[in-house]
């Protein structure tokens, strides 16, 4: 099969013919359709994550078609349309008993602990516990682009922030994660103030909800704008970046009793950043991470994508190959880009 793969972090990655992968008895190999390209990859490609192994194919946003089944396999079969969350948990630890298959003590990750989708063939374990079928109505392309990104803010606007219609939030980031959180709290009914530093990406985050955009880079105090134009403060608020200004300002832009939701990934020098405990508790404030979202609490976002409330197309950017998704990744530390790449020719 052609794959993108980099025989160390930091080298270039390149497209070329690799060995198909076989399947596990309880796992599938999908021929794949779409994969995103997200900043998740770049870290791993930039070797901040330890799980990755060199030479190594990224990619975990995927969709596509089951080519082959395992003998243990009861669920799916050959010729499933398929995606699959980024966390493919084992479905027996304790936390997989209690449907947090986000936090499986188990888990593996495509293009993480093993191969990913920049590449025509992915083998997925535990596939009973893990696929999800697509609905008719949801293409390849809009199923990749539900990804890690738009899943992981589904859960961490609904789930974790537990945003109610009316309540403010704010969004730190516009990348794809904080489009998909504003894409959401807004058709759940609540008032959104997106952040960022690039005007075009604001647009964008404006055209599918936010009611409130803000210049980080031109704003003294980000916090405090937040504060103000909330009328003291939002009650919840989302770091979709992942740094510790974002986070900081983040923390520091809620009212009191307000929840702030970690999503952006702080890894290598930046994985302890300083947070501004007395306000944490003088303010009674809450904190907590979000990592993904489990395969059976998928269909909620799936109705929402089929009624039409929430329509991941809008935030779909360029659509490329395998060899332009290749190029992208190794260049997303320059964050030029706007909406969600997504690899469809392989």
């Amino acid at each position: 099969m052609r794959a993108a793969i980099y025989e160390d972090f930091l080298q270039p990655i390149e497209v070329r013919d690799v060995p198909d992968p076989v399947p596990h008895d309880d796992g599938v190999i999908v021929r794949v359709q779409a994969n995103g390209v997200c900043r998740s990859d770049w870290h791993g490609w930039m070797g901040h994550d330890a799980d990755i192994k060199p030479p190594h194919v990224p990619g975990h946003e995927l969709s596509g078609v089951v080519e082959e089944v395992g003998t243990s396999v009861s669920r799916f079969s050959v010729g499933d349309r398929v995606t699959v969350p980024f966390i493919c948990a084992c479905g027996s630890c304790p936390e997989c008993d209690t449907g947090n298959q986000q936090v499986c003590e188990r888990q593996e990750q495509p293009g993480f602990t093993h191969w990913g989708a920049f590449a025509q063939y992915v083998a997925l374990r535990h596939a009973d516990t893990n696929l999800i079928r697509l609905p008719d109505e949801v293409d390849f392309v809009t199923a990749a682009s539900l990804g890690c990104r738009f899943a992981t803010s589904f859960r961490a606007v609904v789930d974790q922030a537990k945003i109610a219609e009316g309540e403010w939030i704010a969004v730190h980031g516009c990348g794809g994660v904080g489009l998909s959180a504003v894409m959401i709290a807004s058709a759940l009914g609540a008032r959104v103030v997106a952040i960022d530093i690039d005007d075009d990406k604001l647009d964008l985050a404006r055209s599918v909800g936010a009611e409130v955009v803000l210049r980080a880079d031109r704003t003294d105090d980000v916090g405090t704008a937040v504060q103000d134009q909330t009328a003291g403060g939002a009650h919840a608020s989302i770091d979709a970046l992942g740094s510790p200004a974002t986070c900081r300002a983040s923390i520091q832009g809620l009212r009191r009793r307000g929840r702030h939701v970690q999503v952006g990934l702080l890894l290598a020098d930046q994985r302890a950043p300083e947070i501004p405990m007395d306000r944490l508790v003088a303010h009674e404030l809450r904190i907590v991470g979000s990592h993904g979202m489990q395969a059976h609490a998928y269909p909620r976002m799936m109705d929402m994508v089929t009624s039409g409330q929430i329509n991941p197309g809008k935030m779909l950017g360029e659509r490329l190959t395998l060899e332009e998704g290749a190029h992208a990744l190794q260049n997303m530390a320059n964050f030029d880009s706007v909406g969600v790449m997504v690899i469809d020719r392989f």
